[in-house]
């Protein structure tokens, strides 16, 4: 989703004029998790925390608590996560 950046003396002009600047607020679902292991992952993916649908595919993977308490499950995730990387940011 692109937004409109406003430059400071955009702002100015626009406050002058009594039009109020809005910010949409990201929804909660489209928000990755500032979390070193949720980073770690993106990465493992070939992903960072502003690539497209990075919350959707950490949505997709096991919960970050399990991961941290299951060694097997983090282990599973592996192929997963190479295969990610290797298709890159082409979907499906």
């Amino acid at each position: 989703m692109s937004a409109v950046a406003w430059d400071p003396w955009q702002r100015e002009v626009l406050e002058a004029m009594g039009h109020g600047i809005h910010v949409r607020a990201p929804r909660a679902e489209d928000m990755v998790p500032d979390d070193p292991l949720a980073h770690a992952l993106l990465h493992a993916a070939g992903r960072d925390a502003g690539s497209e649908g990075a919350a959707a595919l950490l949505r997709e993977l096991p919960p970050l608590a399990v991961l941290r308490a299951d060694p097997a499950a983090k282990r599973a995730l592996w192929p997963r996560l190479r295969a990610l990387r290797q298709r890159g940011n082409r979907p499906g």
